[in-house]
């Protein structure tokens, strides 16, 4: 349905569609490719702990069809933007809310690092109100798990009536965002129906890192051999990942240690500060704790003041090219006696000896370390929340997709 449109259901009839004014307006049928299985829990205890396990399979939908490993490219169809439209592109403009306003900090890393074209990330209710500097040579790239929330849709206009072109990310099939957009990415990561995003945002790292090879092939800032070695690793990712699943019962006892901690700091450097403000974001949704991100070297202009003996500190600190870096910051917090939780590459000694408890991840390449390291702090929110007693699928306060501005 349209902006302004209403429709009535009435038992063994075909829903009638009017305006506003009872103008009856004609619909074409639409075949989503969801099936009403996708949305039970299949045994689970909750859609969230089912959602954090179907994120393999997500990652894979995501990745089928688009993925040309020979030429080092990518295919996406529903993109509708010419490698000449792309070539004209001189900034790029991520506008998102909430979980997807972190997927879109990760896809600045990303695209600026492969493409070097400039990257700005807002937050859609701040976007249209700073009276932005647009113009037909910006890319807007908008990110929503519903397609729907209001805060982007209208950002999306404002930036579109001055020239903007946009490209929709979203995991709903004919959502408004995906209509109104020039191109759209699909995440097919199926139906979500714990409000506390997991398989969405995953999906959208993909859908950002599709989009950062699509877009270095079209403006000659990746060859080919660079496009090989980014699908080679995204092609794996999703056995990464199942691997990763296997510590939910480490995970489940390190969630029993911490649960009563009244506050949670997060760090990480990089690529991985976004993921650090979306674990402490997991975590603030569904258990109710205090809890902030921040980024590692900044801790010490501020939020070393509340670390003592009662604050746990996850600390992310996989071997990548900001490792030395994050290993000393994290040293400082354990010098003023924090207890850290260090998710760190497996078989890293060195931190394994340092910190109170640790979380290994598989080695991999520093631009897919944001997948892996999302779905162990995913597991921490859901076991605190769980051994709380907190509603997890439908936490307090919240809704699955915010329609008002």
């Amino acid at each position: 349905m349209e902006d302004g449109e209403f429709v009535v259901f009435r038992a063994a009839s075909t829903p009638e569609f009017t305006t506003i004014g009872g103008e009856r307006i004609g619909k074409q049928p639409r075949h989503i490719d969801w099936s009403p299985m996708m949305a039970e829990k299949g045994g689970y205890k909750h859609f969230m702990l089912k959602e954090i396990y179907e994120q393999p399979r997500a990652i894979r939908d995501t990745l089928a069809g688009r993925i040309l490993e020979e030429e080092g490219d990518v295919f996406l169809e529903s993109l509708r933007l010419t490698d000449a439209a792309l070539a004209g592109i001189e900034r790029v403009c991520i506008i998102a809310c909430g979980t997807s306003w972190h997927s879109g900090l990760v896809g600045k890393f990303l695209i600026e690092g492969e493409c070097r074209i400039p990257v700005e990330v807002d937050i859609a209710s701040e976007f249209r109100y700073r009276n932005p500097v647009i113009n037909d040579k910006t890319l807007l790239i908008l990110i929503s798990q519903s397609g729907e929330t209001a805060d982007t849709l209208a950002a999306m206009r404002e930036a579109r009536s001055r020239g903007a072109k946009a490209v929709a990310i979203c995991n709903v099939v004919d959502s408004s965002i995906a209509r109104e957009a020039d191109g759209v990415i699909y995440t097919h990561a199926g139906p979500e129906i714990g409000v506390a995003s997991t398989k969405a945002f995953v999906t959208q790292l993909v859908a950002l890192q599709l989009f950062a090879i699509r877009f270095g092939r079209a403006i000659g800032r990746i060859d080919q051999a660079r496009g090989r070695q980014l699908l080679a690793g995204m092609l794996h990712i999703s056995t990464l990942l199942e691997g990763v699943l296997k510590l939910d019962e480490a995970v489940e006892k390190i969630a029993r240690r911490y649960m009563n901690a009244r506050d949670f700091l997060y760090l990480g450097r990089g690529l991985n500060y976004p993921i650090a403000l979306e674990g402490a974001l997991k975590l603030k949704e569904i258990s109710y704790i205090h809890a902030e991100g921040y980024p590692a070297g900044e801790m010490k202009h501020g939020p070393i003041a509340l670390i003592d003996e009662n604050m746990p500190v996850v600390v992310l600190v996989p071997k990548n090219s900001t490792y030395e870096k994050v290993a000393s910051n994290m040293e400082e917090v354990i010098a003023r006696g924090g207890r850290v939780i260090a998710v760190c590459t497996k078989g890293d000694q060195e931190e394994k000896e340092k910190a109170e408890c640790i979380i290994e991840i598989p080695d991999a390449a520093e631009e897919l370390l944001p997948l892996l390291l999302s779905v162990p702090l995913q597991l921490l929110a859901y076991h605190i929340a769980v051994l709380k007693g907190t509603d997890v699928d439908q936490p307090r306060n919240l809704a699955k997709s915010v329609t008002v501005e």
